[in-house]
């Protein structure tokens, strides 16, 4: 439920910085038309950036480097 409601949130306070970085007055016609296409170019661009870095998290090489390391059991 935190997840929907985060969600939710984050989308929403998106709309409105789209809106107030654009100075649109939804009372304006065309002006909701020109945010909705804002609005749809910002999720496009989330899904994009956000498919670019799962990929490259994918092919980062996160095993640890094998160094040649000479270990001598030496007792005395």
């Amino acid at each position: 439920m935190k997840i929907l409601i985060f969600t939710i949130l984050f989308f929403l306070i998106g709309a409105f910085f789209i809106i107030s970085e654009n100075n649109l007055a939804l009372g304006k016609s065309g002006n909701v038309d020109k945010t909705i296409g804002l609005y749809y170019m910002w999720i496009s661009h989330l899904f994009d950036n956000t498919l670019a870095m799962t990929g490259d998290v994918v092919r980062m090489n996160w095993l640890p480097e094998i160094r040649n390391i000479n270990v001598s059991n030496s007792t005395g």
